[in-house]
Formats: C-alpha cells, sequence, structure tokens
C-alpha cells in the first residue's frame, strides 16, 4: 500500500500521461516526419509538444520526482521534487511513466540524465555540481554516458580501451596535472541531442607517459598518486571524467532496427585527445568502476518498471484487439489461442512487476550491494517478459502490429535492446549463478562443520 500523499502523486501522474502524453505522441512522430538528414539532430527538430509537456508536469507536481534525497542549499529550491520518494515509490510511478516514451523527459526523469545527475549529486565536487547541475535539474540541457566501445567487447567493462593519460609538468610538477582523453565510444544515447552539453566518460587509466616515470621514479609508482590496490586490479584501472560536449566529435548516428530515436537518439563519438585538467575527474582516479555500478543499481529498478509500463500499455491494446476483431465467425478472444496468449501475458506482467517491486523494497531495507541478485535477476527476466507480452499483442494485431499505425513495433525493437543495454543477458545470469553457488556453499560448509 502506498501513502496517501503517494498516491495522490500516483494518481496525478496516471492522468497526466493519460491525457496530455500518450495523444501528444501522434503529434511528435509528425512533426520528425518533415525532418531529414542531419535535420533530424537540430533544435528545429524537437518537437514543441516537449517544452508545453514539461511545463505541465512542473505544474502539476511532477517534476524531477526520480530525486532520492535532498539537493544542495546552493541549487534552487524549486527543483526539488513535490516529495522524495522510496526506491519502490518511485518504481510505481515508473511503470506509469513507461507507458509513453514522452513522460519521463516530460517529468525530468529520462536517462541517462537522472543517472548522470544522481552521480554528480553523490560523488561530484561543489563546483561540478554548480556548473552542471542547475541546468540539468531545470531540463534544459541533456547529458550523455559514455561506456561502451566498438572495437572491444564491453559487456566486460575491464576491456574497454579509451585512454586517460595522466602528464604531470616537468617544471611545475603537480601544480600542473593534465589528462589527454582518447578513444571511440559507441551507443552513447543522448550524444547527438543538440540539447546534450555534457558526459560522463569511463575511461583507463594510462601511466607511461615520460613526465609520470621520471616524476615517480620508480615501476611501482607509476600508477600514480593513489597508492592503493584499486589501481593494481583490473576494477581499480579506470576513471570517470566529466567532459563539455562540445570537445567530443560526432561520427555517426546509430539506429536500433531501423529506429533512430531522432532528435535523442544514439551515437558513435570519438575523443580525439582532449585535454582535461583534474577538475573534471569524478571521485578521483581509479573509481569508475565503482561509481559505474552505484549509477546502475536503482538505474535497473527504472528501466524495468518502465518497461512493465510499456508492456502493460501493449496489452491493453491486444484485449482491445481482441474484443473487436473477427475471425471465423468468432471474436479473436472466443478462440483458445488467443485466450492462452492473454492469460500467459497477464501471468508475465505480474510476475515481472512483483519481482521488481521486491528487488525495489530490498534496496530501501538493504541496499544495492546487497540485492545484487535481485538486481541481477530483474535485468534478465523483466525484459524478456515484457518482450513476450508485445510480441503476443503484434501477433494478436496482424500486419497492423508491425506498421506505423500502433506503437507495438517501436515497443518491440526497444524491449529487445533492453537485453543488451546495461549488460546482456549472459552476464547478468553468470552474476546470479556465481552468487547462488557461493551461498550453497557456504551452506554446504556450515552443514559440514556440524557433522
Amino acid at each position: 500500500s502506498l501513502s496517501p500523499e503517494v498516491q495522490s502523486l500516483k494518481d496525478k501522474l496516471e492522468a497526466f500521461v493519460r491525457d496530455c502524453c500518450e495523444p501528444a505522441e501522434i503529434e511528435y512522430e509528425e512533426h520528425l516526419k518533415t525532418r531529414v538528414g542531419a535535420d533530424r539532430w537540430t533544435m528545429d527538430a524537437v518537437p514543441p509538444c516537449v517544452e508545453r509537456l514539461k511545463m505541465e508536469a512542473r505544474r502539476r507536481g511532477l517534476w524531477n520526482l526520480f530525486l532520492p534525497h535532498h539537493l544542495p542549499d546552493f541549487l534552487p529550491a524549486n527543483l526539488s521534487p513535490s516529495r522524495y520518494l522510496s526506491n519502490r515509490e518511485y518504481g510505481l510511478l515508473c511503470e506509469i511513466m513507461g507507458r509513453s516514451f514522452l513522460a519521463p523527459e516530460a517529468c525530468n526523469c529520462n536517462a541517462p540524465d537522472t543517472g548522470n545527475m544522481e552521480v554528480l549529486l553523490k560523488h561530484g565536487t561543489t563546483e561540478q555540481q554548480k556548473l552542471y547541475l542547475p541546468s540539468l535539474l531545470n531540463g534544459t540541457s541533456r547529458s550523455a554516458f559514455l561506456m561502451t566501445e566498438p572495437d572491444v567487447a564491453s559487456s566486460d567493462a575491464t576491456n574497454i580501451e579509451t585512454k586517460l593519460t595522466k602528464v604531470i609538468d616537468e617544471k611545475e610538477r603537480r601544480n600542473n596535472i593534465k589528462y589527454i582523453l582518447k578513444g571511440k565510444k559507441w551507443w552513447s544515447t543522448g550524444a547527438m541531442d543538440p540539447r546534450c552539453k555534457v558526459a560522463l566518460v569511463l575511461a583507463r587509466m594510462d601511466y607511461s607517459h615520460p613526465s609520470i616515470k621520471s616524476y615517480h621514479g620508480s615501476k611501482e609508482q607509476m600508477i600514480g598518486d593513489n597508492n592503493n590496490n584499486n589501481h593494481r586490479n583490473r576494477h581499480g584501472a579506470h576513471t570517470v571524467v566529466v567532459v563539455p560536449m562540445d570537445k567530443v566529435t560526432m561520427v555517426r548516428p546509430l539506429s536500433v532496427f531501423g529506429y533512430d530515436d531522432a532528435p535523442h537518439g544514439h551515437a558513435e563519438v570519438c575523443m580525439d585527445n582532449i585535454e582535461l585538467d583534474e577538475t573534471c575527474l569524478i571521485l578521483g582516479e581509479g573509481r569508475g568502476f565503482e561509481i559505474a555500478q552505484s549509477r546502475l543499481g536503482p538505474g535497473r529498478i527504472h528501466h524495468c518498471m518502465r518497461a512493465i509500463g510499456l508492456a502493460s500499455r501493449c496489452y491493453e491494446l491486444m484485449l482491445e484487439r481482441a474484443l473487436c476483431r473477427k475471425t471465423f465467425g468468432k471474436y479473436l478472444c472466443e478462440h483458445g489461442g488467443c485466450q492462452e496468449m492473454i492469460a500467459d501475458s497477464r501471468i508475465d506482467i505480474e510476475s515481472a512487476r512483483l519481482l521488481t517491486l521486491s528487488c525495489a523494497a530490498d534496496i530501501d531495507a538493504h541496499g544495492a550491494v546487497q540485492a545484487r541478485d535481485k538486481i541481477a535477476l530483474i535485468k534478465v527476466s523483466v525484459p524478456q517478459l515484457a518482450h513476450r507480452v508485445i510480441d503476443r499483442a503484434i501477433q494478436i494485431h496482424g500486419g497492423a502490429g508491425v506498421c506505423q499505425d500502433f506503437p507495438l513495433a517501436r515497443a518491440l525493437a526497444g524491449m529487445r535492446t533492453l537485453r543488451i543495454a546495461d549488460g546482456p543477458d549472459a552476464v547478468h545470469k553468470r552474476t546470479i549463478a556465481l552468487m547462488e553457488i557461493k551461498k550453497a556453499k557456504k551452506l554446504m560448509n556450515q552443514i559440514n562443520s556440524k557433522l
């Protein structure tokens, strides 16, 4: 059950998505139909309905709902949400926002901005927060998170090759430290958005520059200023830096099953010897994986609950179609095969919802680290369950299901992609298996010690 305040917020959001966001989808698509090629990545390509929806969301108290705690005092109070929510409570709102691709942005709760803002709030310096958070929290700028690379299997994040080379000025020594960022990234969601002003980039630390060798004087000290074990293992070799987007070179837009998702979209980008200073580091050298994991835990609740919301909308379309179309003298819903698809879809939606809310409750009670097993479980199971529901809805719609007249084809493309985004199924299954094996071994040792 929800508190009266959260229930009221949920009711407001349901009305906003139903009455404002879903009807605006047609206007959004019509606006982009007239933009071709490079014109799809300009400010003119951003449909006017987006800003109109943002204004309405703010008026209804539906802005920045994702924020988990109070903002720093130096940020305007009007950027705070109307109420701070637990992961479980916010997850239920994500399910509602998932029904329309416009709703998350309309409420300033869209990925990857929410994750990036949380990183800056949790790990960023005061200077970084003052520089980037006001426009992000106001919804006047957007951001990107650059991690995946085209030349390596990025499902194993230790493969990341983008280099952050540390350089110490021979004269100034520690008073003049700079970093050179070089590498390629792709599936950089939002990087081509004309409103995107900043990116968080995961890069491998490189201490091979001659200035480092001459300064430290020994191979052991070449690892840099942080002489801790993190820098000597595979998961302590990476760093997250904040990079202004005007320093990043766009290579090309990427499409997902033919959808370019303009004007937000996805991109392949290049960073060609971008010079940065110490103020661009988040949390310090070698803390990249710590930051990435803190970003992904609650984020997977958001992704999964939005997926459930989208599957629920497709399920409702399936029911509507089954109730009004006839074949062989009977309504579709009167055929046994259709009834089975309806039943299976309801089972899948309820299973996905309960599993995700259980995970969210565990994060609220014990933290994301203690809920790692359930986070991996939902990342594997929910996209698969939602994909099955959408696929059945398409089958019930026949040819209409795969054309632009319904949101089903786009939904299926997005849901299939979610089985790869934020780590493919196989990686999360490996995590689940290793944790289960560890628990089984511990139990077996306990039993054996009592014999």
